[in-house]
């Protein structure tokens, strides 16, 4: 329940907000430079992250003993550094990015479209997750879903709409989706393995986007928005990098609080983010400090050294 509430269920709002901005950007127009600028953000930072997943994880694995998958072909490999054909095994996230990367080189067609336009390459995506038809351009269609629907919102004007609705409509139609998404997933999980299962999740996170975007714009207003704007520059470190840690540390705090069923293992589960966030912040200082290339880099531009006084505006 946690994973659905507050992992999977954010996810969709990640491509919805990444369509909103780009839709937004004056930069989109030059096709070859935006490509260029999206393969430094997304692209290569993807790739040097499941590097570096492949050498710790897999290292830890034939070194320490830990439970966690290992090269068993040159194909395993590839696909678990590009991202070519399918999930990768430890990274499971990147094809977020794959995906992304791919909506980011169509974007300066999509934005030429009409609202009307955009929302039936929305449509036609959702059915390609539903039905499972997108390969290989696309590993999660839906991600293209929600990516044209950010789009079509910016088009429209719809964020500021939706930012003033009452928090409880929007609130009510993700709480029921998401009752009937968990009970479904305890008493008939064979249904996720179909259409039927897959279009229930697809409308859960839809729902999830939607009340999600608008308890974002209602925390953009206020002042407690400044510890989140602290540690909004390690967000993409943070998505890249979790599971590395979760797999590396992840087994030796377990030891300490027990398998899944221990007295202490919700307190671990609940504090997971915390912890990592601030192994992530230790990190991000250190490369900051030690190669700030490389911070550039693995954080997709957002991490940079503080400019000094003599540096100007």
């Amino acid at each position: 329940m946690l994973m659905e509430a507050f992992g999977r269920s954010a996810v969709p709002l990640l491509g919805v907000i990444s369509g909103w901005l780009v839709a937004g950007s004056s930069r989109i127009g030059d096709w070859r430079a935006h490509v260029s600028r999206k393969a430094h953000t997304i692209l290569l930072p993807m790739v040097l992250w499941n590097l570096i997943a492949l050498v710790l994880v897999c290292g830890a694995a034939t070194l320490f003993d830990l439970r966690a998958p290992q090269p068993s072909s040159l194909g395993w490999t590839l696909n678990e550094v590009l991202v070519l054909v399918r999930n990768p095994d430890i990274e499971v996230q990147m094809p977020f990015l794959r995906d992304l990367f791919v909506c980011m080189v169509a974007a300066p067609l999509l934005v030429r479209f009409p609202v009307r336009a955009l929302l039936a390459v929305a449509a036609v995506a959702a059915m390609g997750q539903i039905v499972g038809f997108g390969w290989p351009l696309l590993l999660r269609p839906s991600i293209l879903t929600f990516f044209a629907l950010g789009m079509a919102a910016r088009r429209a004007d719809a964020a500021e709409r939706v930012a003033a609705w009452p928090l409880l409509p929007v609130l009510v139609p993700f709480a029921l989706m998401f009752a009937v998404k968990v009970a479904a997933e305890v008493r008939m999980p064979d249904l996720f393995d179909g259409p039927a299962g897959t279009a229930l999740d697809l409308a859960e996170r839809g729902a999830a986007a939607l009340a999600l975007w608008r308890i974002a714009w209602g925390v953009a207003g206020r002042d407690w928005r400044a510890p989140l704007l602290r540690v909004e520059p390690l967000a993409f470190l943070l998505f890249c990098a979790h599971l590395i840690l979760l797999w590396l540390f992840g087994p030796m705090i377990g030891r300490l609080t027990g398998p899944l069923g221990a007295p202490l293992y919700p307190a671990y589960l609940l504090l997971q983010p915390l912890l990592v966030l601030l192994a992530v912040m230790a990190l991000a200082k250190g490369l900051v400090k030690l190669s700030p290339a490389a911070a550039k880099v693995l954080s997709g531009g957002r991490l940079t050294p503080p400019r000094s006084a003599g540096d100007g505006a």
